[in-house]
């Protein structure tokens, strides 16, 4: 149940403290406003009366700030996952302790590695594709394709790079015995690395490629990729069951059921991301849409992963119990505040005439824990 506001990718605990800190030494040493009186200059009344209205708001995102800043401090049992080339580095907050480990197989980078040749070398000739759409190819919009193939066929600026690649696809495939890899990943290591290679070399002495080419050239591995794709995940599932398992125990059963999971991604895998796919399976079923937290952000660039992950859980979680104390009477706009939509979304829809869209965001987008509440009580009321 993600909060409605944008997440923030930049203020930490640290950065968080400083401002709770700043914030309440300047509280305590400013005396109260005394209510300006009119001058007669009508413009100049007007501004210091807004400016009088906007110090309100100004005063309660401060408030907000030093809540959120201590909540955070509160946060347990939380983990954070930070995904990345490992597979994931995962952090464990449980009373005010941290316990971080990366425990996926490096047989997951491996596998990944050699699956990326095709993406390899489309990064180094895309930008010298023919923009036009090749006769069969349905999927691509011409502009997207135009502005990746911004410098044109006919250059051979690609030669180069493309060459060096191939020097780095020849060295693994000669090493590639010796990697300790299970035989169907070594199989599937070699064809890709063999067809890439030979596509890469055949380009390269013709000074020329387009679009056709290169996808007869990945249709012939798509089998092999699959494979090294099984076995990234293979790894990834068997080592996060185990780490979640062990931190299960260290946790305790009670406390595990009200435990919060934020994986943090990039927004190209934000949905369906791999981490969060294993893990609603390991937490308890009933608290997966409430408390497994996809947040897309920087990642895994960020520095501070895990107090930004904690930054944006201690808005989610006081939110939570500001949406049902401040909308008391509207649960409609309660979700909003708890959930993803923006509480101006409804009657932004409304004025625009979008019906439709009203009432299919309330139900797409109402908040996963209002829902559970709401479909206990059916339950409840039917055995009744």
């Amino acid at each position: 149940m993600s909060t409605r506001r944008n997440f923030i990718a930049g203020a930490g605990t640290a950065a968080a403290a400083t401002l709770l800190t700043n914030v309440t030494t300047s509280a305590a040493n400013a005396a109260p406003a005394a209510a300006p009186a009119g001058n007669g200059d009508v413009s100049t009344d007007q501004r210091t009366a807004r400016d009088n209205i906007l110090q309100v708001d100004t005063d309660m995102r401060t408030n907000y700030d030093i809540l959120r800043v201590n909540v955070a401090q509160q946060l347990s049992p939380v983990i954070v996952v930070e995904n990345g080339m490992q597979g994931g580095k995962y952090t464990l907050v449980l009373g005010g302790q941290r316990f971080v480990e990366e425990p996926i197989s490096e047989i997951f980078k491996l596998a990944k590695s050699i699956a990326h040749v095709p993406l390899g070398i489309f990064s180094v000739v895309a930008p010298y594709l023919d923009a036009r759409i090749p006769d069969g190819q349905k999927n691509m919009y011409p502009h997207d394709l135009a502005m990746v193939a911004y410098a044109g066929p006919g250059k051979t600026d690609w030669v180069d790079p493309l060459t060096k690649f191939v020097t780095d696809l020849d060295t693994a495939r000669r090493t590639l015995e010796q990697a300790g890899l299970p035989d169907d990943l070594k199989v599937s290591c070699a064809h890709i690395l063999d067809a890439g290679m030979t596509y890469a070399n055949d380009i390269t002495r013709r000074r020329t490629f387009d679009m056709k080419g290169f996808e007869d050239f990945t249709g012939k591995i798509a089998d092999d990729i699959k494979t090294n794709m099984y076995w990234a995940a293979k790894v990834q599932i068997e080592a996060v069951k185990d780490l979640f398992g062990r931190w299960k125990d260290k946790v305790g059963a009670d406390n595990w059921h009200e435990l919060y999971v934020v994986v943090l991604s990039m927004w190209t895998t934000s949905e369906l991301n791999q981490n969060s796919i294993i893990i609603k399976h390991l937490m308890d079923a009933d608290m997966v849409d409430s408390h497994l937290i996809d947040l897309p952000c920087q990642a895994p660039s960020i520095a501070n992963a895990v107090d930004v992950a904690l930054d944006n859980l201690a808005r989610i979680v006081q939110d939570n119990i500001a949406a049902q104390m401040v909308f008391s009477t509207d649960q409609q706009l309660a979700d909003a505040l708890k959930g993803k939509p923006d509480l101006l979304s409804q009657e932004i829809l409304k004025l625009l005439g979008d019906s439709s869209a009203t009432s299919a965001t309330a139900a797409s987008l109402a908040c996963p824990f209002h829902s559970k509440l709401k479909a206990q009580k059916t339950v409840r009321a039917a055995a009744v």
